[in-house]
């Protein structure tokens, strides 16, 4: 089907880019796949708000309007945005010590929270901040959510278990569980038992089948037939229906409760831009689609304005329920805003039966999401194909563990900065010398280390800073040390360096003092047209004259041949 001119510019709009082009023929299954995610999403964001500590209705608000915003405005046709584990778990830490979990002023907080989020997202997205998104690496992603999915599973075992949960961590909570496990109420297991086997075995039979819907909706039919609040199993109560109020949160507006939270809303940002965007490049290259990050980025800040101003709590950009919606059908956004059609429909008329829900039963739903977070999968393959970075995994989940959840994102933030600045820091350099058939290839840095009598051709294998600029000086001393075999020039390979800050120009200019005071020649083979305006700003090309800078292998060894023969 082709586009018309009208067609072609709607799509290019800054709205409605995951729907347009829209192709009727798929509007069945879309709306198929719609159905199907809403019935696998509604038991699971009621789950998340035991994870955010809020009011069981706000889990179905994440989906109402902030999914509806990003459908509009957000670019990915796949992404799914709603509430996230990491996301909620992040906030639970941040508010656990300033006010009453579940409490009005609980969910005011939580909703500043979002606030705070959309904002330092659109602002990433005004000034080109949209690079963040690459600074979690996918091996500290993999530990800060499995970290957080132990600490969401053993949350809950003491819902599991109908026992009192005290302690704040994953360590003393799970201490005080162990401590009055003699207080297990067997009905309240029970029920707990039942919704695992049930979903455990859907799951089993297929991925499809939507597990949790079942099993809450046939606890909730036999909690009301037999009367389950009577036998001492605790249920959610009374649950509100109709829409939302739209308002702003109802907090202290003070630039001591911002500073406060600040810290969590960074991370918060951090760990949306880096799930949100692997997720919407992982499916837009399965698809063979394109996708703006900037779009997305203000998508995201608008949905969580959406949470912000209907009293819920933050929203992230989901791969499980991406990949729910993409196994089911969905091509588009229009699939997801069947699912909103379907949660307002729940929220107006069908909140009824919640009532009789027992607390027991979302904690089983809740305890299964962290343990599919646990990923053993992924840690294992880490550790086979890279040993120091599954180290790296370990700690950052560790850290979220023992110290807590936003402690382990900032943890996880600077253990990237470390990994990539210490292979910055010792980039794996060679020389190049001549194969036996008068090839070129490289080599480590060891005699014999001459392309041609008299010629060193030295590869930088990386960008010039001031971490690895000591390593350059150090290495090209090194090379040419050697008196038995006397360099005349010294050539500098830069195909790899794309960058040079002040510091690397500054130690260029003291090695061209140790070469020259040897009688060597410095020159520069493949120089990046940026990295020679870097170095002509640095005064290096001054020193060494413009005749120092190659394009090709050939010229190099042409001049070289052309004035070592001329001075024989």
């Amino acid at each position: 089907m082709t586009k018309g001119p009208k067609e072609e510019r709607m799509f290019f709009l800054p709205v409605l880019q995951g729907i347009l082009p829209f192709n009727r023929a798929t509007l069945p299954s879309e709306i198929l796949a719609g159905l199907t995610f809403a019935c696998l999403a509604i038991p699971e964001v009621m789950g998340y708000t035991k994870i955010a500590g809020t009011p069981v209705v706000t889990g179905l608000y994440t989906i109402l309007v902030p999914m509806a915003l990003f459908a509009l405005f957000g670019s990915s046709r796949h992404l799914v945005v709603g509430a996230d584990s990491a996301t909620a778990a992040i906030t639970a830490s941040a508010l656990a010590g300033m006010a009453v979990s579940g409490s009005s002023e609980y969910l005011a907080l939580a909703s500043l929270l979002a606030l705070m989020a959309a904002v330092l997202l659109i602002a990433a997205r005004l000034i080109g901040l949209g690079f963040l998104a690459d600074f979690l690496s996918r091996t500290v992603l993999v530990g800060f959510l499995t970290g957080v999915g132990i600490q969401v599973a053993t949350g809950e075992i003491p819902g599991l278990l109908g026992i009192e949960s005290g302690g704040h961590g994953t360590i003393a909570k799970l201490q005080a569980t162990i401590q009055n496990i003699d207080q297990t109420s067997w009905p309240t297991l029970a029920v707990a038992a039942a919704v695992l086997l049930i979903v455990v075995g859907c799951r089993q039979l297929s991925p499809k089948l939507p597990g949790p819907l079942f099993a809450i909706l046939g606890v909730i039919l036999c909690s009301w037939a037999f009367q389950f609040a009577a036998s001492g199993i605790a249920v959610l109560g009374s649950v509100p229906s109709g829409l939302p109020a739209l308002s702003v949160p109802n907090v202290d507006w003070s630039w001591t409760l911002f500073k406060q939270l600040l810290p969590t809303a960074l991370s918060i940002f951090v760990v949306i831009l880096a799930q949100s965007a692997a997720t919407s490049r992982a499916y837009a290259a399965r698809y063979e689609e394109k996708f703006s990050e900037n779009t997305d980025l203000v998508g995201l800040g608008l949905a969580n304005l959406g949470a912000a101003f209907t009293g819920t709590f933050i929203v992230n950009g989901s791969p499980t329920k991406t990949e729910m919606v993409a196994s089911a059908g969905g091509r588009s956004q229009v699939a997801q805003l069947t699912t909103v059609l379907i949660v307002l429909v729940v929220i107006l008329f069908l909140t009824g039966p919640l009532a009789y829900l027992p607390n027991a039963a979302l904690s089983a739903v809740v305890f299964l999401i962290g343990v599919k977070l646990i990923d053993l999968k992924g840690l294992i393959a880490i550790y086979r194909q890279a040993r120091s970075e599954f180290w790296i995994a370990v700690a950052t989940a560790a850290i979220v563990v023992i110290v807590g959840v936003e402690q382990g994102i900032i943890f996880a933030m600077v253990l990237s900065l470390i990994d990539h600045t210490r292979r910055g820091y010792r980039p794996k350099n060679s020389v190049i010398v001549k194969t036996k058939v008068g090839g070129w290839h490289s080599k480590p840095i060891t005699a014999p280390n001459q392309f041609e009598p008299g010629l060193v051709i030295y590869r930088f294998s990386h960008s010039l800073y001031y971490a690895n600029a000591q390593r350059l000086s150090d290495e090209i001393a090194t090379i040419t040390r050697d008196s038995d075999n006397k360099v005349r020039w010294f050539c500098i390979e830069a195909s790899a360096i794309d960058d040079v800050d002040f510091t690397a120009g500054y130690t260029l200019r003291n090695v061209l003092k140790l070469l020259q005071a040897k009688n060597i020649k410095l020159v520069f083979l493949l120089v990046d047209p940026h990295v020679r305006s870097e170095l002509d700003r640095y005064g290096v090309t001054d020193l060494v004259g413009s005749d120092a800078f190659y394009d090709a292998g050939s010229d190099l060894l042409t001049t070289f041949q052309h004035r070592n023969d001329s001075k024989s």
